[in-house]
């Protein structure tokens, strides 16, 4: 009994030139993608929906906020922390959440690292005897003050070019919508 030759489909070989386009179902080769404007321009521009510009502008401030502060070792989570607990001493991890716009589970993590790197203490409240309250301690402050003169590097070149009124004008602004889309 003879073996049944194997079928193959060869291709005959390409002529050598520009590669082709796959042709869409219409007949028309399909356009290359468009690529996005840089930001600042087109819709990621002063023509862009205020809520993709207010996010956009938060992530370029973001990412230089965190570069920034690789000097001082600290995370922009741990700077927050430290900067809501200098304006607020005394603070619950569940307050210091809410003002530091961080999840209970991250502050929670932030806490304990601060706490076991000498930067911030806890005492019990004279009322809940359950809850902690969190304060800086000189070597906190010590590290804030450090990371508070990399981030106004940044502050500075967020405000140039910007009038003291219209800086004032953009923070009572910026207040405003926080506080009113707050509560919708």
């Amino acid at each position: 009994m003879r073996k049944a030759p194997e079928l193959t489909t060869a291709r005959a070989p390409r002529k050598a030139g520009p590669a082709r386009r796959p042709r869409s179902q219409t007949g028309t080769r399909p356009r290359t993608a468009a690529r996005p404007p840089s930001p600042g321009k087109g819709k990621r521009g002063e023509d862009g929906y205020l809520a993709y510009l207010l996010r956009q502008a938060q992530a370029a401030a973001r990412l230089s906020l965190d570069r920034a502060l690789i000097p001082t070792g600290l995370t922009h989570p741990q700077f927050v922390v430290l900067t809501m607990l200098k304006a607020y001493p005394g603070l619950s991890g569940a307050d210091l959440a809410r003002v530091a716009l961080l999840t209970p589970q991250t502050v929670n993590v932030i806490i304990g690292n601060l706490e076991r790197d000498g930067a911030i203490e806890r005492t019990p409240h004279p009322v809940h005897g359950r809850m902690l309250r969190w304060s800086l301690t000189r070597r906190g402050l010590a590290l804030l003050a450090k990371a508070r003169r990399q981030a106004t590097i940044i502050e500075r070149r967020l405000a140039r070019g910007l009038k003291r009124s219209e800086l004032a004008t953009i923070r009572r602004w910026l207040a405003h919508v926080a506080a009113d889309l707050n509560g919708a």
